[in-house]
């Protein structure tokens, strides 16, 4: 694929990311709200083949467009949630904090951009001889294992919470 290939490929996911992200925060519906989450996440995937890291973009689709979104929907149907109740920041209030937060993550990106400063990588740029998933894998379930950890244990709750909240209303 040429340079010019790659770029127009590159904005249209992008483009596509944006777009349904908008579209996940402006739904009244929650199940809509997260079908327009997982057309995000698979867009972010294609950005992060586009960057050649596969594993990553692989890692995107099977725990967040996956396992994550499917946890999501399984918590709404149990939620069995109606109707969108009132918003708190209705009219030109709500209109304006959101027009005010938007202009100052433009002028931050901006900022970042003249700056020439980006955020570090999370890996590491050189690949070990180990492998790839070798070298994300030790790292969390030896530096990071106490996060991970309790990171299971808040989705464990969350599906309790859900579990019981489902039943109260039965």
């Amino acid at each position: 694929m040429t340079v010019d290939g790659t770029l127009i490929t590159f904005w249209g996911f992008a483009g596509l990311a944006v777009a349904s992200a908008t579209g996940c925060i402006t739904r009244r519906s929650a199940v809509a709200s997260a079908l327009w989450l997982v057309v995000t996440l698979f867009a972010l995937a294609a950005l992060f083949v586009l960057l050649d890291a596969q594993f990553i973009a692989v890692l995107q689709v099977l725990v967040y467009a996956g396992a994550i979104m499917v946890l999501f929907l399984f918590v709404i149907m149990l939620l069995n949630l109606g109707r969108a109740g009132p918003t708190d920041l209705k009219g030109p209030l709500g209109l304006g904090i959101g027009v005010l937060l938007a202009g100052l993550l433009l002028v931050q990106l901006l900022v970042l951009r003249q700056a020439g400063t980006a955020p570090a990588p999370v890996l590491a740029a050189s690949p070990s001889p180990a492998g790839m998933v070798a070298s994300v894998a030790r790292p969390l379930f030896a530096d990071y294992l106490v996060p991970f950890e309790i990171t299971s244990i808040l989705l464990l709750a969350a599906i309790v919470g859900a579990v019981v909240l489902a039943k109260r209303r039965l």
